[in-house]
């Protein structure tokens, strides 16, 4: 069994590609105290994306790299791992990043990129999630908070939440809901990796509960 990474603060890069809900809630757990971890650098590929804004306006180091000015997706990633180091990033937290991770930055973060899908893995993955939850018809959908692997949302599963899906809802209505959730398991997964408490056996994570000495959120009943 591995450990994920040892308890401390956590040091965070954010990549994110558009407004930043989860960024705004992470960012706030952090400012609570719920979270023991600082951002250093928000990173988005679209300059457009209003995240960049916010993590500026937060004094947050903002930096919008485009990946149309790289020959291929290695040399973007070879930069962008360039600029996470730079910051002494030691976790990487997808925030609505739209674009694949590849080997060259989960290779030089093994296990230690994170992301939130709006499924319940390992159904529905990909794109448009809320959409297919609606159309295949399931009474349940949900979030699930996850490490990336070379797969496409198919990594060892940290935290899920549940959402019913009601008969009138649309993939908006649906998502919305799903929305306040990813808001709420996303930090909270974050601190228990600070807390140490995360391992790894095959791909089942396992949270152990609290040391003595530790403080932290004992309540993890959302957890898978």
């Amino acid at each position: 069994m591995k450990q994920f990474i040892p308890p401390g603060r956590l040091r965070l890069g954010v990549l994110a590609s558009g407004r930043g809900s989860n960024f705004d809630a992470i960012y706030a757990a952090t400012r609570r105290g719920d979270l023991d971890a600082e951002v250093r650098v928000l990173v988005s590929d679209r300059r457009d994306a209003a995240v960049l804004t916010k993590a500026d306006e937060r004094g947050i180091p903002a930096i919008h790299l485009d990946p149309g000015r790289f020959s291929h997706r290695e040399e973007y990633e070879r930069r962008l791992v360039e600029v996470l180091q730079e910051y002494d990033v030691n976790l990487v937290v997808l925030a609505g990043y739209m674009r694949l991770v590849g080997s060259t930055i989960l290779e030089s973060f093994p296990n230690r990129v994170v992301n939130i899908h709006p499924a319940l893995l390992p159904a529905f993955t990909g794109l448009n999630a809320q959409r297919q939850a609606v159309e295949y018809g399931v009474r349940f959908s949900g979030c699930t908070v996850h490490i990336v692997d070379h797969g496409m949302d198919t990594g060892p599963i940290i935290m899920q939440a549940v959402v019913p899906v009601e008969q009138e809802d649309d993939e908006d209505t649906l998502a919305l809901r799903i929305l306040a959730q990813e808001h709420e398991i996303y930090w909270r997964s974050l601190q228990l990796l600070a807390e140490g408490r995360l391992w790894l056996q095959g791909r089942k994570v396992y949270i152990r509960p609290l040391l003595p000495t530790q403080g932290g959120h004992k309540d993890e009943t959302s957890t898978n």
